[in-house]
């Protein structure tokens, strides 16, 4: 068994050997078994994939494999790859033959024979200077997920942020949500500070991120929105102009409510007002707010809101404690709850 193991091994050592990749071409060559003989040239247009007309899936090292995979399988005119998730998708089709489901999608890298290919990636020849959501979505990435942005202040390695491309027009950086008490929010400054938790699911962006984002006057302004869900489904929301979080102790400011929205104004009570946790008491009240109710918010004298209280274990009951939005739903705990900002200019 374990002689067999190493020749398989070798097998695919080879393989990978006779694959060249330069610059935006994957030479396929040299490598011969019963269904395959021959060369394949391969040309990449970077953060762009062919949607709708996969033939088969995979999970493989690296693009050369997926390369690979798809030579050997005489129905596949194209392929997907995506660095991150090493998904590889074996197409149907090609770009020129669907244009219309030919997407911009960042960190996916999209190989078919066309060599006119290339000269799509030239679309995405800014993408590592996007700022925002909003400005990838005006890019042409309409779909919802995990992206990495670089706003003013980030370093080089940018801000991964998940990007609602879908809800009242789509281009919001969400920075917090709350789904089904995976993730204690019950934390410390610093946690809050750096932020916790996972994009895909329940997280908190972190404070510092939001000083970064919107602080700065001169890089534009930025609007809020608040999506939130009881225990029998139905659904509200809250908007503000103007959002912005100072640095230091995290100072919030917020605009206009904005009259449309749904959910009623239950930050505004907040306003001007400092972040607060369990070991940073910084309320307007003669207690740490962020202790009695388990949470942590731009706390003034505790109540009205704190979408940062704990989940609930009994949502029949009512707890000032639990995630709360007063002018909603009173001190009934809510089901899930979303944070998000959007760029205004």
């Amino acid at each position: 068994m374990a002689t067999m193991a190493k020749q398989i091994f070798a097998m695919e050592l080879l393989y990978i050997l006779y694959f060249g990749f330069q610059g935006a071409i994957l030479t396929v060559s040299g490598f011969e078994t019963s269904s395959y003989t021959g060369q394949h040239v391969f040309y990449a247009a970077e953060n762009r994939a062919l949607q709708g007309f996969q033939l088969e899936r995979k999970t493989v090292r690296s693009r050369v494999i997926c390369g690979r995979e798809c030579s050997m399988d005489e129905r596949c005119k194209s392929f997907n790859f995506n660095d991150c998730s090493k998904l590889c998708e074996l197409n149907l089709g090609t770009r020129r033959e669907h244009p219309e489901d030919f997407n911009a999608t960042q960190g996916s890298v999209y190989f078919d024979a066309d060599e006119d290919t290339p000269l799509y990636s030239l679309f995405d020849s800014s993408l590592n200077r996007y700022r925002s959501c909003k400005m990838l979505l005006d890019a042409g990435y309409w779909s919802s997920g995990i992206y990495t942005i670089y706003p003013e202040g980030v370093g080089n390695g940018g801000l991964r942020v998940y990007c609602d491309m879908e809800t009242d027009g789509g281009g919001w950086i969400v920075f917090q949500r709350r789904q089904d008490g995976s993730v204690d929010f019950y934390r410390n400054w610093a946690e809050y500070q750096a932020g916790f938790g996972d994009l895909s699911g329940e997280f908190w962006l972190g404070n510092d991120n939001l000083v970064t984002l919107t602080s700065d006057d001169s890089q534009g302004t930025w609007e809020l929105r608040v999506d939130l869900e009881d225990w029998e489904g139905n659904r509200a929301w809250a908007k503000y102009s103007d959002f912005q979080i100072f640095p230091g102790e995290y100072n919030l400011n917020i605009g206009q409510y904005d009259a449309s929205s749904t959910a009623g104004d239950s930050l505004a009570y907040h306003r001007g007002f400092p972040f607060s946790t369990n070991d940073r008491d910084n309320d307007g009240w003669e207690s740490n707010c962020a202790q009695s109710l388990h949470g942590a918010w731009w706390f003034h004298s505790c109540t009205f809101s704190d979408l940062n209280g704990q989940y609930p274990d009994d949502h029949a009951a009512a707890y000032e404690k639990d995630v709360l939005w007063f002018h909603w739903n009173g001190v009934s705990p809510l089901k899930t709850s979303q944070m998000e900002l959007r760029a205004m200019r």
